[in-house]
């Protein structure tokens, strides 16, 4: 409830707000809790629900999309179009059926005037009947589920993100023509993200000439990957692997301990290397290439200073979740400079969202298309030390990639979604 003669502004720097509650997390974000009307003003704060996995397996991946979107608002000092920003975050545990019951409570109960988050795809297609029923904007900074933004897509949803075959399009033509790979297995989690990604390798790899020998495809909550890995066919010229979090971690492991890293190269998927988890592998990475539209290792000056910012305010090397978190928050920011501060009209501030450049993003720049998705370069990274420390090396650029590649939209569309 908001007082009406009263302005205060609480600000916590280690804690965040879940479920009405204030709980301890190990990201230290900092966010307003009550601003309220003062004076002649008569418009409260800017209400922004966000949803992104704060406990269970996926926490980690949901705290540094978290980190990213607090990290844009803070150097805004929570205000934008002459309002201030209060920032509502529910745990959605990476559980689609949770992240449809806290979405429900932000937009009924907390009436936020828009949201953004989540995690996983499968969470996303979850969200995406209640976003459009209620007519609220919502922006998806990671989830890459392929249909939101083509066969199934809501103008409510604004992606900033990427789709899960997007990269993988350009990737294909590249392990076949550059690195002159002609026979590959995949390994892969047993999911939408998987199948999409893994779908659009496979279209352009075998358009080329080349030939997906074996798929294999496993739970998200794997712990061994033996009987996976001894069903690898060992004359292959590559194996693709896509994992994140701990399945990344045991995975590479694993395949090194198996004796197969020597053997057979890897590729695959960018979050199977990314920053979330390069930190804590060892030399089992080495080598391994993949792609994704975002590396901590990019030299342009706006990541130089993203990353120096990151590092400095949450003592960790920035992931493709935190750069999803910060390009959302400053697009959100950008919205709200462009209506200044006058977001109640939903359809307005839709308007705003689709129309929004923000500047001097990490990763490069963004547009989006008529679909709502992100054109944006791709890069093809190669793991490496320097200076001793691991790091995703960009060794090829794609520039303006769409999520259609070099496909006609409208055929593209008539065609099945890439699934298991």
């Amino acid at each position: 409830m908001e007082p009406e003669k009263t302005t205060f502004r609480l600000k916590v720097d280690t804690r965040y707000v879940v479920s009405g509650f204030s709980r301890t997390t190990l990201v230290a974000a900092t966010l307003l809790t009550a601003v309220c009307v003062l004076g002649a003003q008569t418009q409260g704060p800017i209400r922004i629900g966000f949803l992104t996995p704060l406990s269970g397996a996926n926490a980690q991946n949901g705290r540094d999309i978290l980190n990213g979107f607090v990290l844009a608002l803070e150097e805004t000092g929570y205000r934008s179009g002459g309002r201030e920003i209060q920032l509502m975050v529910e745990d959605d545990e990476a559980i689609p059926a949770v992240g449809l019951t806290k979405a429900r409570k932000l937009v009924e109960s907390d009436r936020v005037h828009f949201m953004a988050g989540a995690l996983l795809s499968s969470t996303g297609y979850a969200l995406a009947p209640y976003i459009h029923s209620m007519k609220i904007p919502m922006i998806y900074p990671v989830v890459s589920a392929d249909d939101l933004t083509q066969r199934a897509r809501s103008p409510w949803i604004v992606r900033t993100g990427w789709t899960g075959s997007q990269p993988n399009h350009p990737f294909g033509e590249y392990a076949y023509h550059a690195m002159r790979l002609r026979t590959i297995a995949t390994i892969a989690l047993d999911y939408a993200f998987g199948w999409e990604a893994v779908g659009g390798f496979k279209r352009t790899f075998e358009a080329e000439g080349g030939r997906i020998t074996r798929q294999l495809w496993t739970p998200l909550s794997v712990h061994d990957f033996a009987p996976y890995l001894a069903s690898i066919p060992r004359n292959v010229d590559a194996v693709y692997a896509l994992f994140l979090g701990r399945t990344a971690l045991q995975f590479m492991r694993q395949y090194e301990e198996y004796g197969l890293k020597d053997r057979i190269p890897l590729i695959g998927q960018g979050t199977t290397t990314d920053e979330h988890v390069l930190p804590a592998m060892g030399d089992e990475a080495l080598g391994a290439v993949t792609v994704l539209h975002y590396s901590a290792a990019l030299q342009n000056p706006a990541n130089l200073k993203f990353a120096a910012a990151y590092r400095s305010r949450f003592t960790r090397v920035p992931s493709y979740y935190s750069d999803g978190g910060y390009t959302s928050g400053k697009w959100a920011v950008a919205a709200i400079e462009a209506l200044q501060g006058q977001v109640e009209d939903r359809n307005v501030l839709l308007d705003a969202m689709r129309k929004a450049k923000p500047a001097d993003l990490p990763r490069g720049p963004v547009e989006l298309d008529e679909y709502g998705n992100p054109i944006e370069n791709i890069y093809v990274r190669r793991v490496e030390r320097v200076n001793g420390q691991l790091q995703n090396t960009v060794i090829q650029v794609f520039p303006r990639v769409s999520q259609f590649w070099k496909y006609n939209p409208a055929d593209y569309l008539r065609e099945p979604l890439y699934d298991r």
